[in-house]
């Protein structure tokens, strides 16, 4: 099947400093694309899977779920951890809640987590009767490209399935249980205005974590996807000055922010 423009997995070969970076529900790699260049230019390895289902056809998506999902970046993290003497989990929206779920899952095997927008709960009135309505009609309008930078477009599906929708909303349900076993120091990057994932979500992953060590930014010009909007270069370089404060591997190379 035929790759969307920009959809193709990236990865750098870089220092013993890993990222794994997550894209979002029904997106691709090229929503994330500029903060995984952004830190391979920085002598980071990085890895940015596609996940199962996603940067081809919707249809291609409604035949895959959350498990589908979830052990692809399982896998990258645990590719990246044999390269690697640290790994650091980056993620946007539903990218953001496979993050959450990797720090919950493999503890010290992460070294910390930055989540831009994350997903915690499937919105709307019609949320409640996907497990019927997945059964009467395929798709519902799809919800790329929320951004407020004029010309700026998000590859992504056009419609989104609602068997798919049905498994991201359980893995939410499922994933919310697990977030008081999130240890790891933390950077939530979120948006007052996002049209996609409302601001109580970040408010609620915030309450219910065990990290100690938490930042908390607003990206007050941006929209849901954060990594092409206006606020763009704040995520890349808060993300690397979090990295860079907690890396021994940044810290010995005299790379880290103010090294």
């Amino acid at each position: 099947m035929q790759l969307l423009p920009g959809a193709e997995p990236f990865r750098h070969d870089g220092g013993e400093v890993g990222v794994l970076v997550c894209h979002g529900f029904t997106g691709s790699p090229q929503s994330v694309r500029p903060w995984a260049d952004y830190l391979a230019e920085r002598g980071l390895t990085v890895s940015l899977p596609l996940l199962p289902g996603h940067g081809t056809r919707w249809q291609d998506m409604a035949v895959t779920g959350w498990q589908d999902w979830y052990a692809e970046v399982d896998r990258e993290l645990w590719a990246l951890r044999e390269r690697c003497s640290e790994v650091f989990v980056c993620g946007l929206s539903m990218g953001g809640a496979l993050t959450l779920r990797l720090a919950a899952r493999h503890g010290t095997a992460v070294s910390g987590i930055v989540l831009v927008n994350p997903a915690n709960k499937v919105h709307g009135v019609a949320a409640r009767a996907l497990p019927v309505l997945r059964h009467l009609m395929p798709s519902t309008k799809g919800i790329a490209s929320d951004i407020a930078l004029p010309g700026a477009v998000e590859v992504g599906y056009d419609r989104v399935p609602l068997h798919s929708a049905h498994s991201f909303r359980r893995f939410l349900r499922m994933l919310d249980a697990e977030l008081p076993q999130v240890t790891q120091p933390l950077l939530l990057m979120h948006s007052p205005q996002d049209h996609v994932v409302p601001p109580a979500d970040s408010a609620r992953i915030l309450s219910r974590v065990s990290s100690l060590d938490v930042t908390e930014r607003l990206l007050e010009r941006s929209y849901h996807v954060a990594t092409l909007d206006h606020d763009a270069e704040t995520v890349f370089e808060e993300t690397y000055a979090f990295i860079g404060r907690l890396s021994k591997g940044l810290a010995e190379l005299g790379t880290a922010p103010g090294g």
